[in-house]
């Protein structure tokens, strides 16, 4: 019985030729890395072991959530992260200045490779499976764990194969795939498992688009999600100066816990409606009129330059709905230079947007961005719970940069298509 990709890796990094589903494994970590929310717990963790990190090579501490610091709590945890990297020396640590999203950051500076077992102290570490890793988030103290041993334990995932075929309609991208993928399982509907995405329509897609869909699956409840890597995946390496890697594939007699058919051909583009992101509707379906007073362009979800070129694509030659504030954070600050460099600020800034430096800000609900109660809003973030943006009052709906770019000039939820000339 053969294996898939996540299985492979998991074997490869606990010195073990096969692993089998629900099986506890203690495996060998390529990259363990945490933020200014839960760094410092790790660190606290560390400290009272009395331990520094396993190996500097292999640990990242990115300040990305609350940067530039909005308070001085936010500054105090920021503080110890910088302490504990001059402390031990540690070489894997971004600066405000410098800085972007961990889950953008890492793989744009290509340290995510095929192969690899990444952990991270946060959800969304599941984005970097797109480069063909396993890679899932943990706890503080888990992470805090691998930072000091260069290990962590694993149950081996059952695996859940999402085959997506056709050609995709204008304006739907990755967003709207994973999106419809969530509300046709919901959000539990891959608890803890690996979601493994192939098929024509995925092997089509850029790398931005990949990241995107794999950054979801724990939207869905899955431990982690994962792409096979391609010659796309290969072209995004080598144009990082990244040539040697390990690249795993799924064996063709590889048992699954389910295999899902979707044809991309009937997906339009989808929005998710609050509270929710399995609450999900394609855009044709929205019949009555939904009015709102803050668009969200950004996160590590939708924050890339190419995020950020479809949103000037609709941008363009339009303004922004009088009362409604369109905020776009670029994810990377590499990319707010592309940007800047390819004229986007000028058609954000001449539509009526505010551009910030790269940050999670309102994502989480942290700043640059917070909701007042009933305020609505629409974003390109990963997830739209109650009290996510700021009060609890509010409504967040989910989308891709495309309507939300198009419902920030219509000052309503919209199709890109009701506002391109």
């Amino acid at each position: 019985m053969g294996m898939t990709i996540s299985q492979k890796i998991l074997a490869a990094k606990s010195n073990r030729d096969i692993v089998k589903p629900n099986e506890i494994v203690l495996a060998d970590v390529d990259l363990a890395f945490a933020n200014d929310i839960t760094a410092p717990i790790a660190i606290d963790f560390l400290n009272r072991l009395g331990v520094g990190v396993f190996d500097k090579q292999k640990v990242a501490l990115i300040p990305d959530h609350f940067t530039p610091n909005k308070d001085i709590k936010s500054a105090n945890q920021c503080k110890i992260m910088r302490d504990f990297v001059r402390q031990h020396e540690l070489i894997h640590y971004w600066e405000t200045g410098e800085v972007g999203i961990e889950h953008a950051l890492l793989p744009e500076q290509g340290y995510i490779k095929p192969g690899m077992l990444v952990v991270g102290a946060d959800s969304h570490t599941c984005t970097h499976g797109a480069l063909g890793a396993f890679a899932c988030g943990m706890g503080s103290t888990d992470v805090g764990f691998a930072f000091a041993t260069g290990k962590t334990w694993l149950k081996v995932p059952e695996s859940i194969k999402f085959v997506y075929t056709g050609k995709r309609n204008k304006w739907v991208g990755g967003k709207d795939l994973i999106l419809y993928t969530i509300g046709q399982i919901g959000v539990s509907g891959a608890l803890y498992k690996s979601m493994e995405f192939t098929g024509e329509a995925i092997r089509e897609l850029p790398m931005d688009d990949r990241l995107t869909i794999c950054n979801m699956a724990t939207e869905a409840g899955a431990k982690n999600g994962i792409i096979e890597p391609d010659a796309i995946t290969e072209e995004y390496l080598k144009e990082r100066g990244v040539f040697e890697f390990n690249v795993m594939k799924s064996d063709p007699d590889t048992e699954y816990a389910e295999v899902i058919e979707i044809d991309v051909s009937e997906i339009e583009p989808q929005v998710a409606f609050p509270h929710l992101p399995e609450n999900t509707v394609g855009i044709s379906e929205i019949k009555k009129d939904i009015r709102i007073d803050q668009a969200f362009i950004g996160s590590c979800t939708n924050g890339r330059l190419s995020d950020l070129r479809v949103a000037a694509e609709v941008l363009k030659n339009n303004k922004v709905e009088k009362y409604v504030r369109l905020i776009i954070i670029p994810a990377t600050v590499e990319i707010y230079r592309q940007a800047l460099k390819e004229g986007l600020f000028d058609i954000f800034l001449d539509a009526g947007a505010v551009i910030s430096p790269p940050t999670c800000g309102p994502c989480l609900g942290g700043f640059m961005g917070i909701l007042a109660d009933g305020e609505v809003c629409i974003s390109t973030s990963n997830r739209n719970f109650v009290g996510r943006m700021g009060s609890k009052k509010a409504f967040v709906y989910l989308a891709s940069p495309a309507v939300v770019a198009a419902s920030a000039v219509a000052g309503k939820i919209v199709s890109p298509e009701e506002v391109v000339k």
